[in-house]
C-alpha cells in the first residue's frame, strides 16, 4: 500500500484563495480529482477572512499575489489573529514567483510549504501528504507565529548575533535572481532534523 492510499480527502474542508478565477477553478478541479468534496472558494483575502470566521478548515491553499491584501498577509493575519482551530490549519502558498526571497517570505508568514505555478497535480498531492505527515510544533512568539521553521542549522541571520530574536520582516524588491525549481523549493521547505 502506498502512502496516498492511506489518506482520504473526501471529508476534509479546504479553503482555496485566488483572485484569478481560472486559477481558482484549476485548483478546485485538481483537489476534486483527488477526492476532496468540501471546497470553499474565495477570490480575495477579505472573503477568506469571512470564511475563516465561520467555518473550520483542514487545509488552506492561497495564491501569494493578490491585489490589496495578498496571500502572505492573509497567512500572517491568520497565524496571529485568526480563531482556533483555523489559526493552526496547514497552509500552502501557491505562486508563480519562486525567488528565494519570496519563498522565505512565505515561510516567515507561517506557510507550511510553497507550490509553484503552474500547478502540477502530482506535486500538489505530494505536498498535501507532507502536510498531513508534518509533525512540526506550532511556534508562537513575538517575532513569528506558525509551524517551526528551523529546518536546518545555519546559525543566526547574517550580521545578527543570537538566534532570530530580532528578525526583520522580509521585504521583496526587484528580482535579483531567477525563480527556483520545485526541487529547490522542496529542499528549502521540507522538514529536516536540526541541531539545537
Amino acid at each position: 500500500m502506498q502512502d496516498h492510499d492511506k489518506f482520504d480527502l473526501t471529508r476534509i474542508n479546504v479553503l482555496i484563495v485566488d483572485d484569478n478565477a481560472q486559477s481558482l477553478d484549476i485548483m478546485a478541479q485538481v483537489l476534486t480529482g483527488f477526492g476532496a468534496r468540501n471546497l470553499t472558494r474565495c477570490s480575495s483575502a477579505k472573503e477568506a477572512r469571512d470564511a475563516l470566521a465561520i467555518h473550520r478548515f483542514d487545509l488552506i491553499l492561497s495564491d501569494a499575489s493578490m491585489p490589496g491584501e495578498d496571500g502572505y498577509d492573509l497567512l500572517k493575519w491568520l497565524r496571529r489573529e485568526g480563531k482556533e482551530p483555523n489559526r493552526f490549519c496547514p497552509a500552502l502558498i501557491v505562486t508563480g514567483h519562486t525567488r528565494s526571497s519570496q519563498v522565505k517570505k512565505a515561510r516567515d508568514c507561517g506557510a507550511h510549504f510553497v507550490v509553484a505555478k503552474p500547478i502540477q497535480p502530482n506535486i500538489l498531492l505530494e505536498r498535501i501528504f507532507w502536510v498531513a505527515r508534518d509533525e512540526r510544533m506550532f511556534v508562537d512568539c513575538e517575532a513569528y507565529a506558525g509551524p517551526d521553521r528551523r529546518f536546518k542549522f545555519e546559525g543566526p541571520p547574517p550580521g545578527e548575533e543570537g538566534r532570530r530574536g530580532n528578525d526583520l520582516p522580509a521585504e521583496v524588491g526587484a528580482a535579483t535572481e531567477g525563480n527556483m525549481s520545485q526541487d529547490e523549493l522542496d529542499a528549502m521547505m521540507k522538514v529536516a532534523k536540526v541541531a539545537l
